[in-house]
């Protein structure tokens, strides 16, 4: 069996090669990520969102339960702090038709 003299040079260059590209960096989370993960995830899991009696049946009662939960915590959000919250738990669990919010 013949070895090709440039195989293990081109290897070591493609390996190099792949090594040298930049990796993807992630944008910063969306305030709504960051303000839920920071606090809302200590007591509200995924199976919280995902459980058969859910509270929030649409639109508005999520933003109410947004609204309800952050207040029983004092964190005293602004009401744009209670929509990003609102908005990054309907993309990720839920999937309402946003009511008042413009598509895109």
């Amino acid at each position: 069996m013949t070895r090709c003299p440039l195989a293990a040079p081109l290897a070591a260059g493609l390996l190099i090669g792949a090594l040298a590209v930049p990796l993807p960096v992630r944008a910063d989370p969306p305030r709504g990520e960051l303000l839920y993960s920071t606090h809302c995830i200590a007591c509200h899991t995924a199976q919280k969102h995902w459980r058969e009696k859910k509270v929030a049946t649409d639109w508005g009662s999520l933003m109410v339960q947004v609204r309800r939960w952050q207040a029983a915590a004092l964190l005293q959000w602004p009401e744009e702090d209670v929509l990003e919250v609102t908005r990054y738990l309907n993309d990720t669990f839920y999937r309402f038709e946003p009511v008042g919010e413009p598509r895109g």
